[in-house]
C-alpha cells in the first residue's frame, strides 16, 4: 500500500515539481483555448513553451546517461548551464588581482597594459602578504647603475658552432602551427621580427605562416620529424631536415625530447583533422592519424642522441643544435653529460621546460604531477654542466610559466642565459585565459584551426602588441637590473634573490640551491643531490647502473 502512494503523490514531489507545474500549466492553457478560440492565439506561444518543456521533463526521466536529471527533469539543466558558466563567472566576478591560474589576474592585466603601452604601474602599495611562506624578492643595491641602453642579447654558439646566433635574453617559447591559428603565427613571428627576438616553431614544423614576415626561427624538431620525415614510417630525413634548416632565416635547431606539461607523452591528430595544408607541413599522409610518439626513433641512448645532435648542426650548415627536457630521473641528465665527455660532443645550448609549463591539452595527472619544475630543472642542469666544466661551452634557455621582468631575473639568477613565454605572448595576442584551447573554440581566436574564429585576430594590430609587450618586459628588466647594481642579466647570481621559508625564517637562494664547484662531478661529488645519479649514470644507456 506505501508503494501505491508513493508513486500517486511522486509527481508532487518536489525532485518533480517543475515538470509537474510545465504538464498542469501546458494542459490548463490547451484547455482555455478550446473552449474560448478568441485567446488561442495568446496562449499559443506558452503552450508551446510549455509543451516543450514538459516533453524536456519526460525525456529526462527516460534518459539513462545522467542520474540527476532523472531525479530532477527539467530543474537539473540548471546545474548544466551553472557548471558552463562557472569559469567565466569566477575569473570576472570572485577572483582577486592575486588569484587565478594558471596565471593571476594581476600578471595577465600587466601583459594586457605592456602589449598596448597603456599606464602598466599599481598604486598605494603591494598586495602580496610578503610575510607568508614562499614569498621571494630580488636584492637591490645602495649603488644602482644607470639604467642600459642597449637591448640584452647573448651569444648561442659553443666551439663546433660556425654560425653562431645572437639571440635576445627574452623570446617565444615553442608553440605549433596547429595549436595555434594562422593568424597568431603570423603576428608572433612578424612581432619577432619588429623586435629582433627568436620564435620557435614548436614540433609541428615551419609553416608558411612562420615564414611570411621573416622573424627570426628556432626551428623544433620532436619525436615526430614533422617536416622532416619519411612518409612510410615516420623516420627522421636526413636530406629534407638539410634542405629546410638550410633557410637563413632559421637560426638554430632544436631536438625536443620532452615538454613540461607532458613529459614522457606522445601525441594523435586525428585524420579528420589532417587537412591538406597540415599534410604538407608536417609531412605526413592525410586519412590517417598524425601521431608525434612518447619516444624517438632515431636515437636510444645518451650516445646517439650526442651523434644526432652532432648531425643536426652538420645537416644545419653549422647552426647552433641543442634539446629541449623537461628534467625526470636526475641520472638520465647525468648519463647525457656523460656521453657528452666520452664523445667529445656537446650541444650549443640546452632548453629546460618545467613541469609548470603551458600546453594546449594534456592528462591531468601529467600536466599536474609528472616532472621536475622549471626553477629546480634550470638550477640541476646548471650545476651539472659546471660539475662537468661544460658551462662555458653551452647555454640554458629556461621555459615554464614566464612573464614578467622578475620571473626572468628569477630564472636567470639560478642558472639560464635567456628565458622563454609562450602564453605570456599570447596573453599579448589577446589571449583571456579561457581555459578553452582544446576544444577548437577559442574565443579570440588564438588557439584554434576556425577560420571564422581565427578571423577575428587582426594580424597588423597584434604584431605591435607582441613587439610592444618584448620592448616593455625588457625595459622593465633594465630597471631591475640597474636596481641591483648591474649591468646586464647574466650577472645575476642566487645571492641576489632571497625567500620566506617560514614566517620567521628567510633563506637566500644560495642557500636554497647549493652550486657545485667547478669539475666537481669528475673529481667525485659528495652532494646528495647529484652523488648517487652520477654514479647510476651511464652513457651507453638511459638505464640506471644498479
Amino acid at each position: 500500500m506505501a508503494n501505491v502512494w508513493e508513486t500517486l503523490l511522486t509527481p508532487f514531489s518536489p525532485r518533480f515539481i517543475v515538470l509537474t507545474i510545465c504538464c498542469v500549466v501546458t494542459v490548463l492553457l490547451a484547455a482555455i483555448g478550446i473552449v474560448d478560440h478568441k485567446v488561442i492565439k495568446i496562449v499559443i506561444v506558452p503552450i508551446v513553451i510549455f509543451g516543450a518543456l514538459s516533453l524536456l521533463g519526460f525525456r529526462d526521466l527516460l534518459q539513462e546517461n545522467h542520474a540527476v536529471l532523472r531525479n530532477y527533469p527539467i530543474s537539473a539543466h540548471i546545474r548544466f548551464l551553472l557548471e558552463e558558466i562557472r569559469p567565466e563567472m569566477r575569473q570576472y566576478f570572485f577572483e582577486s588581482e592575486k588569484d587565478g591560474m594558471p596565471f593571476s589576474r594581476d600578471t595577465r592585466a600587466v601583459v594586457y597594459q605592456r602589449a598596448k603601452m597603456v599606464l602598466d604601474k599599481r598604486p598605494f602599495g603591494t598586495q602580496e602578504n610578503i610575510y607568508a611562506e614562499g614569498y621571494e624578492w630580488m636584492h637591490h643595491s645602495m649603488a644602482p647603475r644607470p639604467h642600459a641602453t642597449e637591448q640584452f642579447r647573448i651569444t648561442i654558439g659553443g666551439p663546433d658552432c660556425t654560425k653562431p646566433y645572437s639571440a635576445s635574453v627574452f623570446n617565444i617559447s615553442a608553440m605549433s602551427f596547429g595549436a595555434l591559428s594562422p593568424n597568431a603565427v603570423r603576428a608572433l613571428n612578424a612581432g619577432a621580427k619588429k623586435g629582433g627576438f627568436a620564435h620557435d616553431t614548436g614540433e609541428g614544423g615551419v609553416s608558411s605562416y612562420h615564414r611570411e614576415n621573416g622573424g627570426d626561427i628556432i626551428w623544433e624538431i620532436g619525436s615526430g620529424y614533422f617536416g622532416c620525415r619519411n612518409r612510410a614510417d615516420g623516420t627522421f630525413n636526413a636530406e629534407e631536415f638539410a634542405r629546410v634548416a638550410s633557410d637563413p632565416q632559421i637560426k638554430m635547431v632544436e631536438l625536443k625530447v620532452s615538454q613540461g606539461a607532458k613529459p614522457g607523452h606522445g601525441g594523435v591528430l586525428p585524420a579528420a583533422k589532417v587537412s591538406e595544408e597540415i599534410s604538407r607541413i608536417r609531412g605526413v599522409a592525410m586519412g590517417e592519424d598524425c601521431i608525434s610518439p612518447p619516444y624517438h626513433k632515431a636515437f636510444s641512448t645518451p650516445l646517439q642522441m650526442m651523434a644526432f645532435i652532432a648531425e643536426m648542426r652538420r645537416l644545419s650548415g653549422g647552426k647552433p643544435a641543442g634539446f629541449k627536457l623537461c628534467v625526470g630521473h636526475k641520472w638520465e641528465f647525468l648519463a647525457i653529460c656523460k656521453a657528452m665527455l666520452e664523445s667529445g660532443i656537446y650541444p650549443d645550448f640546452i632548453v629546460v621546460d618545467g613541469n609548470e609549463g603551458g600546453t594546449g591539452a594534456a592528462p591531468l595527472e601529467f600536466m599536474d604531477h609528472l616532472g621536475m619544475p622549471m626553477r629546480e630543472g634550470v638550477n640541476f642542469v646548471h650545476n651539472a654542466l659546471v660539475g662537468i666544466n661544460a658551462r662555458d661551452r653551452i647555454k640554458i634557455g629556461a621555459s615554464g610559466k614566464i612573464a614578467t621582468a622578475f620571473d626572468i631575473a628569477r630564472a636567470m639568477a639560478l642558472g639560464a642565459d635567456w628565458c622563454n613565454s609562450a602564453r605570456g605572448f599570447m596573453f599579448a595576442l589577446g589571449c583571456i585565459q579561457s581555459l578553452s584551447c582544446h576544444t577548437d573554440r577559442c574565443p579570440t581566436g588564438v588557439a584554434t584551426q576556425d577560420p571564422t574564429r581565427a578571423r577575428a585576430l587582426y594580424v597588423p594590430l597584434k604584431i605591435d602588441r607582441v613587439h610592444n609587450y618584448h620592448h616593455a618586459t625588457l625595459h622593465s628588466l633594465t630597471e631591475l637590473i640597474a636596481a641591483a647594481g648591474l649591468e646586464h642579466p647574466q650577472e645575476l647570481r642566487p645571492i641576489h634573490f632571497s625567500q620566506r621559508t617560514s614566517t620567521t625564517k628567510v633563506q637566500t637562494f644560495a642557500q636554497l640551491y647549493p652550486a657545485l664547484r667547478p669539475g666537481e662531478l669528475l673529481e667525485g661529488t659528495e652532494d646528495p643531490r647529484f652523488r648517487d645519479a652520477w654514479q647510476m649514470a651511464q652513457a651507453a644507456s638511459f638505464q640506471p647502473v644498479l
